[in-house]
């Protein structure tokens, strides 16, 4: 399978996002392909291929998440003018590999005058000629269905936390967690993998969770924890705030131990606090957002990096062989 991509599949990555897509590619058993990149003085970019696409189905990887490299939407700007060269060289099709979506959290009005970026993102892409879009763990999957009219195929971490979670789970009793209801489908999900994977009975709790002038209250904590390892699923953390609420609630109705398993590993410099006192017993997260330095040293600390890499991999071999 390996030497057809090679004949019929390029695989790009804007300088950002090479890191990811190398281990994707790696995966694959294909090279990464070669493009010239340049930021001018006034910050404007031009990306190229250096090889043909011409008839080839190219993917482009490129995760929307700030750091030092860029902001999302020094990112996004690149992921569209890339994808929009790439059409223009003759590409048979370009699908956007994005394993971190920018402003998918703004997905629809919740305050009069609201703007919903995912859908104007979704026009950006399709503007360009994007063919297909590739995402992991949307913020909100019937929103993000919605927005566009492309293809879009949305990838999940479920299955990498229940494989995480498994290997140590012999003789203990368990709870599935959502910190906020508006997550309950996604807690669901995880709950009815992981419980037919240890082969018992697994609780499931809810937190309420209300933002008021930016800040975060809600007392209701719904769901038999007492005893049980728990574990907290959630899409994205940021400050780590509305996690925090969570472990608190389950440790006061009795909890033994509390595991957090996020996707998308966006920290900001408030994320501090899961690792300091009160913390969670552990904390999961993937590598669609690249860790910022001052949280690499919790690696050895109760933070564990799961890699996405072979599931984009897979996908792409998946798609190319026309299956679901």
């Amino acid at each position: 399978m390996a030497g057809l991509l090679r004949d019929s599949v390029s695989l790009f990555a804007p300088a950002a996002s090479t890191a990811f897509a190398r281990d994707v590619a790696a995966a694959l058993g294909i090279p990464l392909s070669a493009h010239e990149e340049t930021v001018f003085d006034s910050s404007e970019r031009m990306l190229r291929s250096i090889e043909s696409v011409r008839g080839r189905s190219v993917y482009v990887v490129q995760s929307l998440f700030a750091d030092l490299l860029g902001s999302a939407n020094d990112r996004l700007c690149s992921l569209l003018f890339f994808i929009g060269a790439l059409k223009d060289a003759g590409a048979k099709s370009v699908i956007a590999c994005v394993p971190y979506l920018a402003y998918a959290r703004q997905d629809r009005h919740a305050e009069d005058r609201d703007p919903v970026t995912t859908r104007y993102i979704a026009q950006l892409l399709e503007a360009v000629g994007v063919d297909r879009v590739l995402v992991l763990e949307v913020h909100n999957p019937a929103a993000f269905d919605n927005a566009f009219r492309c293809e879009a195929v949305r990838l999940e971490a479920a299955n990498l936390f229940v494989r995480h979670f498994t290997t140590d789970s012999d003789g203990h009793d368990y709870a599935v967690a959502t910190p906020d209801i508006g997550g309950a489908k996604r807690a669901r999900h995880f709950h009815k993998l992981f419980q037919a994977a240890i082969g018992r009975s697994v609780n499931f709790a809810l937190m309420d969770k209300q933002r008021t002038h930016g800040g975060i209250s809600g007392t209701l904590f719904a769901g038999d924890v007492a005893g049980r390892r728990v574990i907290i699923i959630d899409d994205l953390i940021s400050s780590g705030t509305t996690v925090m609420h969570a472990v608190e609630a389950c440790r006061r109705s009795g909890a033994i131990r509390v595991d957090v398993a996020v996707t998308h590993a966006s920290f900001s410099a408030e994320a501090v606090q899961l690792f300091a006192a009160g913390k969670p017993d552990s904390v999961v997260v993937t590598d669609s957002v690249t860790l910022r330095s001052e949280f690499s040293v919790h690696l050895t600390h109760g933070l564990t990096v799961l890699t996405v890499a072979p599931s984009f991999a897979e996908a792409i071999r998946q798609l190319e062989q026309g299956c679901s």
